[in-house]
Formats: structure tokens, C-alpha cells, sequence
């Protein structure tokens, strides 16, 4: 009799058990069960982009990917630009990285030259649904490193010049042509200026993104073809002094030793305030620009010997440690180029869309102010990428010692010629 029973309580055990790992089909260890009763993965997003006015998009299109992935769910993480690379960087070095994370041009060739990116070239191949035309084609080739695919653009950018229609109607000066020099500038923004108002003709930074745009417009640059520094070139130093003169010489431009304007956006402000007639910025602050209180438009950047504009690619890429490749991938693909997102991008103003189709990009150029919008485009015929130079790992190296004399000589602690002589020699030596 007992052991009848025990024998019965056995059965029941092994009953339970199976009854157990049956319910436990569609899981496994570090997966949940889904609606649809499939295994869920859970990827890790990490960006900046969105902070400080794009919150809320980003989530919707998260949503969005999500519904048409039920088996896939996205972790988002929105770190602010100020923080972001620091964060990243940590993250990196400890081997806790993002499956995926937003990365500029710039940064995505450190990281690639680093190898701590997912090669994308073979699963790219083996995507039969998968077109690389869809982008234009330099955006997507930006983020290729040694002929392989490491990332996905995501969207571009560029900087242009925005000026205040209502202050040059007032002074009864011309608009920007396409055909401005630097002294074209020079001459209107003279006119433009009412320091006892505050007003100025023109505002453009002093540090090295502006810096290596400006010499490119001037004819110089940071490296040579062959990849040697030419900081201290005569166009280079001639340019920096343009850049120091429009405020020290000829006061159409904030006092170099002016603490306002060194404030995060201090100069966006003052430009949506009425405070500024030209200002050299990006494509992405249209947004903020919406509901100012005065007309306003946007022009190419004057060039003094060539035109030259920033161009931003920002991507996305994966790390080469995620276990979420394909998940990944997915994702990717959908944040950079599904309708939707591109959609979305232009209804918010947020920042264009590398897709190769003019046709989707309609909505965008009808979207105003500003009336001028094709000039987005038309800056990319003049493009200038960041310098990354012959070794890109050394890039923040080389960003911030010019970004360090730089400084100097907008402080008046050296003269052009001697910050960049200065400039010229740390970077010979951060490339030895």
C-alpha cells in the first residue's frame, strides 16, 4: 500500500515538472515571454540627440518599433550632449556598453579605429530586404571604417547662416547672398550693429569646430593630404584673426571677454531674443527658432576664398560585445530610414533624414520658417567633415589641445600666430 503510493506520488512530481517546462516554452535566460508567446529581447539604446526637446518623438517612434517587433523591447537611455561621450566612454571601458548608441562622425572613428564596434558588413549582406541605396550615399558612407560597415547613419545635419529679417529691413541692408564674401559680411554686420542697444551685426564662436570650418573657408585646414598638421598655416592664422577681429577690431561681434556669452546657449538665446542679425548655427535649432518674435531666414555661410560648411552625420552603431545582433539590426534599420521615423523627424524639426528619396523629403522644405530651406541641402556641396586625421583614436586629444590655444587667443593671453604656432606643436607631438 505505501509503496503503491509513493509510487503515485512520483508520478504526480514528474507530471508537475513537465507541466512546468511546458509553460516555460518561448523562455530562456535573459528573455521574457511576450504576448505572441515568444521569447522577448531586451536591447539597450543609448542617445543624445533627443535631449532637451526631442523626449517625447523618440518615444513615440520606440513605440512604434516596438509594435511592429513584439519580440523585441528597447531600453532607452537619453543622456544630454555635455555628458554623453563621458558616459559612453565608462561604459565602454567596463564592457557594460549600450547594445546600440548614437554616435557622430567624428566619434564613430575613434570607437571604429578602437574596434570595439560590431562589423555590420556580413549581416548587411545576408539581408535580402536591405537597400543601401536609400541613403544618400556620403552620408552612409561616413560611417564605413577600412571598407567595412560599422554603423548606420541616422540623420545629418549642417550649419548655416540664420540672419533676422526684421533688422536688416530696418537698417535697409540686403539680405545674405549666395555670393557674400567675409567682407560682404563685414560691411552689413557694420551696418546692422547698435552696441548701446546690444545689437550685433554678427555672432560666430571661437573654438575648434568653428575654427576648422572657417580655415576651410580661407583655404586652409588641420591636416595636409598627406596627413600632417598644418595648424600654423598663413590662411589658418589669417583666419583665426578673422575670427578675433570681427569682435576686437571692428565690434560687430560680442566682446571676446563677454561671460554671457560663454553660458550654454547663451548665443541661441540672444539670437531668438533680436539680439543678433547673423548667426552662424545648426539646421537643428529651427525648432527653437519657431515661434520667435521677428522673420527670419537662412543663407550659405560667406566664405572668404571658398565656400565651406559643417557636416554632422550622427549614426548609430552596436557594440561588439551586444548578444542582440539581430535585434540590433532591426532596430537600426528602422531608426534610420522607416517612414515613420523620417516622418516624424520633419514634422519636429528635428534633424534631416539621410534618406536618398527627395519625394520624402518634400514635407520637409514646405515646413517654414525658414523660407529658404533648400539652403540645407545646398550647403552639402561644400561640405567639410570633421579633421579626424590619420589616426582618429587620437581625435579628443587633438580637438582639445587647438580647442586649449584657441582660447588664448580669444582671451588676448597670445596672439593668432603664436596659439597656433603652439597649436601646431602639440599636435606633432600627440601624432608622434
Amino acid at each position: 500500500m505505501v509503496k503503491k503510493s509513493m509510487t503515485w506520488i512520483l508520478l504526480l512530481c514528474l507530471a508537475l515538472v513537465a507541466s512546468a517546462c511546458g509553460s516555460n516554452s518561448g523562455k530562456e535566460a535573459g528573455g521574457s515571454e511576450n504576448a505572441n508567446g515568444g521569447k522577448q529581447e531586451t536591447i539597450k539604446f543609448m542617445q543624445y540627440t533627443a535631449s532637451g526637446a526631442q523626449e517625447e518623438t523618440l518615444k513615440g517612434m520606440i513605440k512604434k518599433f516596438e509594435e511592429a517587433n513584439p519580440g523585441i523591447k528597447v531600453d532607452m537611455e537619453i543622456v544630454d550632449y555635455q555628458n554623453y561621450m563621458t558616459k559612453l566612454n565608462t561604459m565602454i571601458a567596463s564592457n557594460t556598453a549600450p547594445d546600440v548608441f548614437e554616435v557622430g562622425y567624428e566619434n564613430f572613428m575613434t570607437y571604429a579605429s578602437q574596434n570595439v564596434l560590431m562589423d555590420l558588413t556580413d549581416i548587411i549582406a545576408n539581408d535580402k530586404e536591405f537597400n543601401p541605396d536609400q541613403y544618400k550615399k556620403l552620408a552612409y558612407d561616413a560611417f564605413k571604417y577600412n571598407g567595412k560597415q560599422m554603423g548606420i547613419v541616422e540623420s545629418f545635419s549642417d550649419v548655416v547662416l540664420f540672419y533676422n529679417k526684421d533688422l536688416f529691413d530696418q537698417k535697409q541692408v540686403a539680405y545674405p547672398q549666395d555670393s557674400w564674401t567675409w567682407k560682404d559680411e563685414l560691411e552689413a554686420a557694420q551696418k546692422l550693429t547698435d552696441a548701446e542697444k546690444g545689437i550685433w551685426g554678427t555672432y560666430s564662436p571661437i573654438q575648434f569646430y568653428e575654427f576648422y570650418k572657417t580655415i576651410a573657408q580661407n583655404g586652409g585646414g588641420i591636416f595636409d593630404e598627406s596627413g600632417k598638421p598644418t595648424v600654423n598655416s598663413p590662411a589658418n592664422v589669417e583666419a583665426l584673426q578673422w575670427m578675433i577681429d570681427k569682435a576686437a577690431k571692428y565690434k560687430i561681434s560680442p566682446p571676446l571677454n563677454d561671460d554671457t556669452f560663454a553660458q550654454p546657449d547663451a548665443d541661441v538665446n540672444a539670437f531668438k531674443a533680436g539680439k543678433i542679425a547673423m548667426f552662424r548655427t545648426g539646421i537643428w535649432n529651427m525648432a527653437r527658432f519657431a515661434d520667435a518674435g521677428f522673420n527670419w531666414d537662412i543663407a550659405l555661410e560667406p566664405g572668404n576664398v571658398q565656400k565651406a560648411h559643417h557636416f554632422f552625420a550622427d549614426g548609430l552603431a552596436v557594440s561588439k560585445n551586444s548578444e542582440h545582433a539581430e535585434a540590433a539590426w532591426k532596430f537600426l534599420k528602422f531608426m534610420s530610414a522607416d517612414p515613420y521615423v523620417v516622418e516624424q523627424r520633419i514634422a519636429k524639426d528635428w534633424s534631416v533624414p539621410a534618406i536618398s528619396d527627395e519625394t520624402m523629403l518634400e514635407a520637409y522644405f514646405k515646413k517654414t520658417p525658414p523660407e529658404s530651406k533648400k539652403k540645407v541641402i545646398e550647403a552639402l556641396d561644400s561640405l567639410v567633415l570633421p579633421p579626424v586625421g590619420p589616426k582618429p583614436e587620437k581625435w579628443n586629444e587633438i580637438s582639445t589641445a587647438v580647442g586649449e590655444e584657441l582660447d588664448k587667443a580669444r582671451l588676448g593671453a597670445s596672439d593668432a600666430q603664436t596659439a597656433l604656432d603652439a597649436a601646431q606643436k602639440k599636435l606633432e607631438d600627440i601624432l608622434k
